[in-house]
């Protein structure tokens, strides 16, 4: 892996996909991994009420310690909120801005609040810590609720995981839909970093017909790297590691690997404002 380090005061991406089990947990995290690794600082906010993100990192989801829902309610600090991933492997620069079941509330919470108030809550929180970043990569719900908006919102980019399946498209298509009018009304800088096909079987007829379709829809967005179906990938999570330390060997971390220099490639035309489409193309 030999992701270079990107100029200090990085970006925030989001993982946006309104489809549950398309892989968009699996895809931040080990991105998150690979880009610590490369010698980046990194900053991984887990904005899903499941917080797969946060146990994925082998960090407890139950523990009693201040979460985003603290952040996003007020009631902590960052300082107090951020967790430090202290692995050798990431080199001292991965951390974690962890998730807890509280988080769901925050959903009822931010839509009682005022229009114009309740969209730019974790903009606010992230935007600070943006210096300390060459990186923040924020895992979204499998929703296009408020948690969701919040992170389009914050994000310079956004980033689509879709599995190789048929159903796949018609997602796309809504979620498009409503990063466009993010594009439009809240984010007028939002960019699509790119599209990732996931759970990528090499076996299948299907799954190659599905990049191709996608492909000829999208065809400046998707990312050349197929994240394969992978039992290895599936597994990491539960021992609370990334599959740069569970199986660094295995088809799915070469994957990653090669996914998170594409990843540093693009993030750095799009900090020179090269090539990169807006969100809603």
């Amino acid at each position: 892996m030999n992701a270079s380090a990107a100029p200090p005061g990085g970006p925030i991406y989001c993982f946006a996909n309104q489809k549950g089990g398309v892989g968009k947990t699996t895809t931040t995290v080990n991105l998150a991994a690979y880009l610590a690794a490369g010698g980046n600082r990194v900053l991984l906010v887990d904005a899903d009420p499941q917080a797969n993100a946060t146990s994925s990192l082998g960090v407890d989801k139950q523990r009693d310690a201040p979460s985003l829902y603290d952040l996003l309610v007020g009631d902590a600090s960052v300082t107090e909120t951020v967790v430090p991933i202290n692995r050798p492997v990431f080199r001292g620069g991965l951390s974690l801005l962890p998730s807890s079941v509280d988080l769901a509330g925050a959903e009822v919470e931010l839509a009682a609040q005022p229009q114009g108030e309740r969209e730019y809550r974790l903009k606010r929180i992230l935007d600070p810590l943006k210096p300390r970043c060459d990186y923040i990569l924020v895992d979204c719900p499998p929703s296009l609720g408020f948690l969701t908006l919040n992170a389009l919102t914050a994000a310079s980019g956004v980033i689509i995981p879709l599995q190789c399946e048929y159903l796949a498209l018609e997602g796309l298509m809504q979620l498009t839909s409503t990063i466009s009018l993010v594009l439009k009304s809240l984010n007028t800088g939002l960019r699509t970093l790119g599209i990732v096909m996931t759970m990528y079987d090499s076996r299948t007829n299907l799954s190659a017909q599905v990049v191709e379709e996608v492909r000829s829809h999208f065809p400046d967005q998707i990312f050349n790297t197929l994240i394969p179906r992978s039992v290895r990938l599936s597994e990491a999570p539960s021992y609370g590691l990334s599959i740069l330390e569970y199986d660094p060997t295995s088809r799915g971390a070469a994957a990653y690997a090669a996914l998170a220099e594409e990843m540093v490639a693009r993030s750095t035309r799009l900090r020179v404002g090269e090539g990169l489409k807006h969100a809603e193309t």
